[in-house]
């Protein structure tokens, strides 16, 4: 009986997957290039694995019928911007932009996914995308998993629209996890708004139709934070350990960096949850282990650059520093209104500047106001406005934690709402302002943001707090002032008003506002 509704729940799901996967490859292979069975075949394989991955996870969360519905439209977006960006920015694009004849966003892609069909043509082992000889990616993990696909999958024609194929069933595969990681810590209350936010933000749907890390890193990420809150549930539960060695182990293979990142925020949550249930030695020195060995990774991969260091915290400080000063240096040099403003102020604060600067990108006013193409035009509002909805979240958040009652709780929220942040400073200081940079730096651990965003907004439901329209009120001024000057860089019928100037008003106006409010509430108090 048992064997016959396990074949019939297989025969279900096969009749349901290889159709659509079908499909989605028929689709797929008439923009992927080159022979259309050579492209309809790899196409075919890829997307039954994905569509039969994801299936098989919706039924593992019980199949909660708005989740099916999240992961549909996730994916459908992905695979709809990725044909999209591939058939446009060749015909809408830049013409004297190699990248974008090509069909990529990024210039890291088209850097790295041109040198892995190279890797993959050549006689050369795949190991060798983690040697010096091939340098565009950093790490050299998505550099070998790209020169695989072009081998193995297509070794006929470079069919970029592969690795985006894998990248978008990447990016959509951790959303169920992401969900029960969210059920854990606030029931479906959280899972619903904060699983919307995780799967249609922007700047992640970009991510997951480009030939990036991210859609990697953000899934890998809520893999990772899935199986450690079920581990700290229970220690025995046998799929939290191999969702955390999985997890980990990809996560190093394609960024050590962030691998070491994320040991750290688990570790401190760890910490504040010691008051809960205790840590024993063998789950310090197994932490301790995978840290050290993140170290060492991330070390020698940095350590390929020209660095005087030896020791592999050395070559992690030394390398860091010199990025920043080169991406300071780099916004300096690419912008005469940063030139002039650096000029005008002390050099104690050209660092605050660009974290500030970085912090506001992409900018909203700048999206709209800009002259460019119309592709490039939408896909900078998008990605902006995507920003500009959720920061008001973030930072209400921080305003919330006072009113929270239980300790646990309070610490708990107050963690990744200090962790959210402090990621989004450094990605803002190391990327040093760029518009492209820092959101793709700042998105790879949206799993946190989006938790935090949809926690403060049921948090407001809740209570109604009065802090959230005072938040939205700055912001509004903000983009007001930001627009105009901004209009006034290319239009000369709305005037010129200095940035100097500008950020004064902002601050005068928005303090102002504040300090009235506050006044009118206490009088109402």
């Amino acid at each position: 009986m048992l064997a016959l509704q396990y074949n019939s729940l297989v025969f279900k799901q096969i009749k349901t997957t290889i159709p659509l996967s079908i499909l989605l490859a028929a689709i797929f292979a008439i923009f992927a290039g080159g022979n259309y069975l050579l492209a309809f075949l790899p196409a075919a394989f890829i997307s039954l694995l994905g569509i039969t991955a994801l299936h098989a996870l919706w039924e593992w969360t019980g199949k909660p019928r708005p989740l099916l519905w999240i992961i549909i439209l996730a994916l459908l977006l992905r695979l709809a911007s990725a044909i999209a960006l591939q058939v446009f920015l060749p015909i809408n694009g830049y013409p004297d932009s190699e990248q974008q004849q090509a069909g990529y966003v990024f210039y890291d892609a088209f850097r790295r996914d041109t040198e892995a069909w190279d890797l993959s043509q050549s006689d050369a082992p795949l190991i060798s995308a983690f040697s010096k000889e091939y340098h565009t990616d950093q790490y050299g993990g998505l550099l070998a998993l790209s020169a695989g696909v072009y081998r193995y999958l297509s070794p006929d024609v470079h069919r970029p629209l592969l690795v985006v194929l894998i990248a978008a069933f990447a990016a959509v595969l951790g959303i169920p996890f992401f969900w029960i990681a969210a059920k854990e810590l606030g029931g479906e209350k959280l899972a619903l708004p904060a699983t919307w936010i995780f799967a249609l933000y922007p700047e992640s749907i970009l991510m997951g139709s480009s030939q990036m890390r991210e859609p990697f890193l953000i899934s890998l990420i809520a893999l990772i934070l899935w199986a450690f809150l079920n581990w700290q549930k229970d220690r025995k539960y046998r799929a939290a350990h191999w969702g955390l060695g999985l997890g980990l182990a990809a996560m190093l293979f394609i960024s050590p960096a962030i691998a070491f990142i994320t040991l750290i925020f688990l570790s401190i949550y760890a910490l504040i949850q010691n008051g809960k249930s205790r840590i024993s030695l063998k789950q310090i020195v197994i932490a301790l282990a995978l840290f050290l060995f993140s170290i060492l990774l991330l070390s020698s991969a940095l350590s390929q650059t020209n660095l005087d260091s030896s020791s592999p915290f050395g070559i992690i400080v030394e390398w860091t520093q010199k990025a920043v000063k080169w991406d300071i240096y780099q916004l300096e040099r690419g912008s005469g209104w940063v030139q002039k403003l650096f000029d005008e102020m002390p050099a104690s604060l050209h660092t605050p500047f660009v974290i500030g600067y970085g912090m506001a990108q992409p900018v909203l006013p700048a999206a709209i106001i800009e002259p460019t193409t119309l592709t490039w035009k939408i896909l900078g509002i998008l990605r902006a406005a995507g920003w500009y909805l959720l920061v008001p979240f973030l930072i209400y958040g921080l305003f919330a934690l006072p009113k929270v009652d239980a300790p646990l709780t309070r610490r708990i929220w107050t963690w990744f709402g200090l962790a959210s942040w402090i990621w989004i400073i450094l990605a803002a200081l190391r990327a040093g302002g760029d518009q492209w940079d820092n959101p793709r730096y700042r998105v790879i651990f949206l799993a946190l943001q989006a938790l935090f965003a949809a926690w403060a907004w049921i948090t407001h439901r809740a209570g109604r707090g009065i802090w959230l329209p005072r938040i939205l009120t700055v912001e509004a001024i903000f983009l007001a002032f930001f627009t105009h000057w901004y209009a006034s860089r290319y239009y000369a019928r709305f005037g010129t008003l200095s940035f100097g100037t500008m950020v004064l008003w902002i601050v005068t106006l928005s303090s102002v506002y504040l300090i009235t409010s506050w006044l009118f509430s206490r009088r109402q108090a």
